[in-house]
């Protein structure tokens, strides 16, 4: 599976990083538009924090691993400048969004705005050593931590104490962010950290007879029979399952590895479409409708999370069944999600049938970090990989 990794990589620097190099650059008010159609054209000027975090990371990210690009260098502290004036509140939280001069749109209620700052400008102060970087990754951490209980605090819908429930979508992303920003914590909070997580996501969350994970439980980690409770995204499961892979070999530990390998082979086969291919977006744990009327798109970042997660479990542990996998989720995605006659970036939305919903390469949700983050993590697992292995572990 080898023979993958030139292909992964040359799409990730020859169409998907020149696209948003060229596209995104506010070089009037600064940061990174997103809002981007199919020819890369700037329909909507709204600045999203949580996709100008992920921005910066994934520049970060390229210097540090695919060798020292100024440009890469100069566009990661683009978007950090237009972050350190515009993206606080006067209590250390990142709004969710701005207008394009930076004034904010939407509060500070979403913590993966918090999430993604952190994780930005971790990787950014890994590949500069401006110290201010560093401090505003630890505090941001620090103000997560303090958050994880209630993180939505006084923006929450939710009435109090009727039907308390708690979100897989952070202890999922900590499991990521723990090791992305490990370089600048004390390694106790690290150690201790991984361990809650871990357990949070392999055992309250996992539930050990359907063998799936939820997307939401009650504090005590017990089901809800409600439209929350019984919310299950296949995407969520096999992405955190690469997060946790990536902590079995920090932790030396083959069993979290398998099972981890188990659980996201149990969420492809529960969220594949029989009938037309690809990943659902949500499903009910008792097959009962679902609430999310996008329930059968077919969405980019489910894809391409799923390549990752497939080629490292090949990488980890030989099986026919990751490649197996691995190449029915690439026959899919390069053909449904590319776009073959514009080039650039990939489209992010379809419907059931595998077509072209909506003609963006960007919006709201979708910026520069899924697609080349898979395919810089598809390329390096595949490249390291030889055709026929023995497991490593």
């Amino acid at each position: 599976m080898n023979n993958y990794s030139k292909t992964y990589k040359d799409e990730l620097l020859n169409n998907i990083i020149p696209f948003w190099s060229k596209n995104s650059i506010d070089r009037e008010h600064g940061g990174y538009f997103t809002c981007l159609d199919q020819f890369g054209n700037v329909y909507d000027t709204d600045k999203f924090c949580w996709l100008q975090g992920r921005q910066i990371w994934t520049y970060a990210m390229l210097y540090d691993k695919l060798g020292e690009n100024t440009e890469w260098l100069q566009i990661a502290e683009h978007g950090a400048d237009f972050m350190k004036k515009y993206g606080r509140d006067n209590k250390g939280n990142w709004y969710f969004s701005f207008n394009k001069a930076g004034q904010p749109l939407i509060q500070a209620y979403n913590i993966f705005s918090d999430c993604f700052a952190s994780m930005g400008f971790g990787a950014l102060y890994k590949i500069s050593r401006q110290d201010e970087y560093a401090q505003i990754a630890r505090d941001t951490f620090f103000n997560i931590l303090k958050r994880r209980e209630n993180p939505k605090g006084k923006y929450s819908k939710a009435f109090p104490n009727t039907r308390p429930l708690k979100n897989f979508a952070l202890p999922m992303i900590l499991c990521n962010l723990s090791l992305e920003i490990e370089h600048l914590l004390d390694q106790k909070i690290i150690s201790e950290l991984i361990d809650e997580v871990i357990y949070e996501v392999m055992e309250v969350f996992y539930q050990k007879d359907s063998g799936l994970i939820l997307e939401n439980v009650a504090p005590d980690g017990s089901f809800s029979d409600s439209y929350e409770g019984r919310s299950i995204n296949p995407g969520h499961t096999i992405e955190a399952m690469w997060f946790i892979m990536d902590l079995g070999v920090r932790l030396n530990d083959k069993k979290l590895i398998e099972k981890a390998l188990k659980i996201a082979f149990r969420a492809l086969e529960y969220g594949w479409d029989k009938e037309h291919g690809g990943i659902f977006y949500f499903m009910d744990a008792k097959n009962h409708p679902v609430q999310q009327l996008e329930w059968d798109q077919k969405l980019w970042w489910v894809h391409v999370e799923a390549l990752v997660c497939m080629a490292k479990g090949y990488h980890l542990t030989g099986s026919e069944e990751c490649r197996s996998w691995f190449e029915k989720l690439h026959h899919y995605t390069w053909n449904k999600f590319r776009d073959k006659e514009n080039g650039g970036e990939w489209f992010g939305y379809l419907n059931r049938q595998g077509e072209v919903l909506l003609p963006l390469k960007g919006g709201k949700w979708k910026g520069c970090f899924h697609i080349p983050r898979a395919l810089y993590q598809t390329a390096n697992t595949l490249e390291k990989t030889p055709l026929q292995t023995n497991s490593l572990i």
